[in-house]
């Protein structure tokens, strides 16, 4: 059984939007790869980008609110299959002879309810057809939901691509298309992909959820990409326009003088795109690079340097 994916992120049932976001960029940051060498921390990153695509997105949190961790077994036309099988049915009253389940249930709502009057088999059988065809009529398909990694780079570029995805019946090509800007946990539909209805009932729909991979030049926090940029020391003390690396081709970012390691330079804009909205920004954070194998001039320079220099970094300010 999954973690309760508010316990994952650490909030409330209640938590507003702000707070979901606020507690997964805290988490990504600490359980990054790249940044976090624990063996574990890749599966957690994962555990923690999965909860926060799931309540981060107010219809699948409903969903999720309402249904639990099986949430995404559950139809997306789930109510209106109940309410086609129990008007079939003449409603959920009591039916002479059957008697209930002599049990009691909790909907996710939180609300009691016993199953006097209320036939188990034969409401799902109402439901979900028997027979092929069902004896209330055509069933539609289940919707079906399977999973696809893509890079950062095609992640912001979008395009075409052919997934394949094993089934009961075999393997099956697809051809998707990725939008541009695509999100680590949103949903790619597949309209009449996913299972077979009953009868003359249409097909469900194929969901292809997306999981984005770790990636050596680009970290993603939401929209936000992060990126390191070397620059050298004199670089950093006089000034420069340096190149860096942005998943939609190299970008050009001003170096302020007197720049130490780890500061962060924020290009707008520059992130993942949202067809939506605003995009992310790209975040370049400066380190700080040295010649590994220095020249005698490079070491006189820098020896002279030292000799002159009354700077000391290590001195409270």
């Amino acid at each position: 059984m999954p973690r309760d994916y508010y316990d994952v992120l650490g909030v409330s049932r209640d938590a507003n939007s702000e707070e979901i976001q606020q507690a997964f960029r805290k988490l990504a940051r600490k359980h990054h790869p790249d940044i976090n060498k624990d063996p574990q921390a890749e599966e957690r990153f994962k555990e923690i980008n999965d909860a926060y695509s799931v309540l981060s997105d107010p219809g699948t949190r409903q969903r999720y609110n309402r249904f639990g961790a099986n949430f995404r077994q559950i139809p997306e036309d789930y109510d209106e299959r109940v309410a086609a099988g129990a008007g079939a049915r003449g409603g959920w009253g009591a039916r002479g002879g059957t008697g209930g389940t002599g049990a009691r249930f909790r909907t996710a709502e939180g609300v009691d309810f016993d199953g006097s009057g209320i036939d188990i088999e034969d409401l799902f059988g109402g439901i979900f057809g028997r027979g092929g065809g069902g004896s209330w009529g055509p069933v539609p398909g289940a919707d079906q939901e399977a999973e696809i990694q893509l890079g950062v780079e095609e992640a912001y570029r979008g395009g075409k691509r052919s997934v394949t995805l094993g089934g009961p019946s075999g393997q099956r090509s697809y051809d998707v298309t990725i939008p541009r800007g695509v999100a680590d946990g949103q949903r790619i539909r597949l309209a009449g992909e996913g299972g077979k209805g009953s009868g003359d009932a249409r097909p469900g729909d194929l969901y292809l959820r997306v999981r984005i991979k770790p990636d050596a030049r680009f970290r993603l926090e939401g929209r936000d990409i992060h990126v390191v940029v070397p620059v050298t020391p004199w670089e950093a003390a006089l000034g420069a326009t340096v190149p860096v690396p942005t998943p939609g081709g190299t970008a050009k970012v001003t170096v302020p003088a007197g720049s130490s390691g780890g500061r962060r330079l924020r290009l707008r804009g520059e992130g993942m795109p949202n067809p939506r909205g605003h995009g992310g920004d790209l975040y370049a954070e400066i380190r700080i690079m040295v010649p590994p194998d220095p020249t005698p001039r490079e070491r006189e320079l820098f020896e002279e340097l030292a000799a002159v220099s009354a700077f000391d970094p290590r001195r409270p300010r």
